[in-house]
């Protein structure tokens, strides 16, 4: 069971810095490039505009979306070894009952 938990939080914050870095690409380096970008036009408003009104925001949203999604998988997967560890336990538990009912 350890070894699924360390799975799980290997997992975890994993998926934390790479969702931390695409929000800070997203915060950070994306404005640094919109100068660049100034002259690119869509519909009829400069493509920064975009980037600054509506697309962080939305990709803000995404990230959380996509934590929220991948954390329930992850959660599912340890839920299931919790329980796969819990039936071998009770297993082995009857298996020790028995024999000792018998006397062996």
């Amino acid at each position: 069971m350890a070894r699924a938990h360390r799975k799980y939080w290997r997992f975890n914050l994993a998926l934390i810095a790479t969702l931390m870095t695409v929000g800070f690409a997203v915060s950070f380096v994306l404005p640094l490039v919109a100068p660049a970008l100034n002259q690119v036009r869509f519909i009829g408003f400069r493509l920064p505009f975009y980037f600054g009104a509506q697309g962080a925001i939305l990709i803000y949203v995404a990230l959380i979306v996509v934590y929220i999604v991948l954390m329930q998988r992850a959660d599912r997967r340890l839920q299931r070894a919790f329980d796969a560890d819990a039936g071998a336990g009770a297993g082995a538990r009857a298996d020790s009952t028995a024999l000792s009912a018998r006397g062996g």
